[in-house]
Parts: C-alpha cells; sequence; structure tokens
C-alpha cells in the first residue's frame, strides 16, 4: 500500500512536469499556459488508460462477479488516490494560468475555479472520501469485478482531453474534432452510462435473475451508490450532447451559407 501510494505521489506530478518541459522545448510557439493545460490533459489520459487497462484486466479473471478476486482491484485504487489529489491541484493550477492576465488576485482565482469546477471537486471527494472506503475496506473481499467496471469508466477520457485540446489549439474545423467527437459520445455512452446496466445483468446473469429483478435483490445501498455515481454522468453526457448538436447545427448553418 505504502509503495504503491508513493509510486502514484511521484509518478503523476513527475509526468505533469516531464510533459509541458517536453511541450516546451517541442513547440516553442506555444505559450507557457498552453504547455501547461496540454500537459494536464497528458496525464489525465495516460491515468485513464492505466484504469481502463487494469479494469478489463480484472473483469476478464473474475468468472464469479461476487467471490473471485485479482490484486489489481485494491492496488490500483491506492495508486489512483495520488491522482486525484495531484488532480486537484493541477486544475487548479491551470486555472492560475487562465486568470492571471486578468488580475483577479489569489483568492479571486481561487472562488472562480471552485464556482466553476464544483462538481468535478464533488466528484474527486466523493471518490476519495466514498468510494476509496468502500473498495479498499467496507466492500471486505467481495465485488472486485464491479470495481474493474468502474475502472472501464476512464475509457471516454482520453477523447475527452483529446476534445479540450483540439479547442485549445483552435481546431475544431477540422476533421479530426468531429470525429474525435463521436468516439467521445461513444465511448462515454457505452462506458460510463450503460455500464451500470452492464453491471446489474452480469449479477442478474450468474444468480439467474433478470435485470429488473437485480434492483430488489441486492442491498438498497448498492442501488443508492449506483445513483450517485451515474448521477453525474448523466449531467455531463447531456452536456455533450448539446455541445454535438451545437457543432452540428454550426455546420448546416455554415453549408447553407
Amino acid at each position: 500500500m505504502l509503495l504503491t501510494l508513493a509510486w502514484g505521489s511521484l509518478f503523476f506530478p513527475g509526468l505533469f512536469a516531464l510533459s509541458t518541459w517536453a511541450l516546451r522545448r517541442r513547440r516553442p510557439r506555444w505559450s507557457y499556459s498552453d504547455c501547461v493545460m496540454i500537459g494536464c490533459r497528458l496525464v489525465s489520459s495516460v491515468q485513464a488508460v492505466l484504469a481502463t487497462g487494469s479494469g478489463i484486466v480484472i473483469i476478464r479473471s473474475c468468472r464469479d462477479v461476487v467471490l473471485d478476486r485479482h490484486w489489481l482491484a485494491r492496488e490500483y485504487v491506492w495508486f489512483l488516490i495520488p491522482y486525484m489529489i495531484y488532480d486537484c491541484y493541477a486544475m487548479f493550477f491551470c486555472e492560475c494560468y487562465r486568470d492571471r492576465d486578468q488580475n483577479h488576485g489569489y483568492y479571486g482565482t481561487f472562488r472562480n475555479f471552485l464556482s466553476q469546477n464544483r462538481l468535478m471537486i464533488t466528484h474527486h471527494l466523493f471518490i476519495l472520501f466514498v468510494l476509496v472506503p468502500v473498495a479498499q475496506k467496507l466492500r471486505g473481499d467481495l465485488g472486485d469485478f464491479f470495481v474493474g467496471c468502474i475502472f472501464t469508466a476512464e475509457l471516454s477520457t482520453p477523447f475527452v482531453s483529446l476534445g479540450r485540446i483540439l479547442i485549445q489549439l483552435k481546431q475544431q474545423h477540422t476533421l479530426l474534432y468531429k470525429v474525435n467527437g463521436i468516439l467521445t459520445l461513444t465511448t462515454f455512452l457505452c462506458c460510463r452510462i450503460l455500464l451500470f446496466p452492464f453491471m446489474y445483468w452480469s449479477y442478474g446473469q450468474q444468480k439467474g435473475l433478470s435485470l429488473h429483478q437485480v434492483p430488489f435483490n441486492i442491498p438498497f445501498h448498492c442501488n443508492v451508490a449506483n445513483a450517485f455515481l451515474m448521477a453525474p454522468q448523466l449531467y455531463w453526457f447531456s452536456l455533450l450532447c448539446r455541445k454535438a448538436v451545437r457543432l452540428f447545427d454550426n455546420a448546416e448553418a455554415k453549408k447553407e451559407s
């Protein structure tokens, strides 16, 4: 545990510093602010790939969705804790660079950061103070399969990050941006929305229950936890859909003009 926490504490900030430094050398025309923000997106993408890979390994190794065990289900959570703490700092660091020309001051920037990132900060704190204790202690030796499923929710993150990088570089008109938008919506829908029915279905398959019977045959707190996890995903997915509709409408308007 301590060794994994230490590795995570070194890996993510170190990768962020290395990414920012490499971007400054390879893209000298980019501002330092651009390099910092893109470096932050790259680290998020790397973490997402690691989490998704871990999740797939766990899912494939657990034939019994309740009782089977895999060491990554616990170990990767310890690795994830430093990332969540780092990511909160990195988001604030990026906010400082975005606001540095507006002279808001430290406290003004911090207020802006909290107001603009309320949901994401709440999401990170929920993971640190609720999901981590559940995953590491409260669930006992049960449910590694479902922990692996939750890890795979990160599959959409690299596409979300690439989209934001392309926007930052003013590449919204490119084919890459449009294709990435389709992949973002698809992976988000599959891995952050449909993931929850899949977990219920997997449990039902093992217990001989239909999908609609599963919620009534598992502990109530499991349904509540899934509802809390799914709610922000539905909100973020609605924002992605609105953005996709605006992009489509703008493209149609340009064709007509």
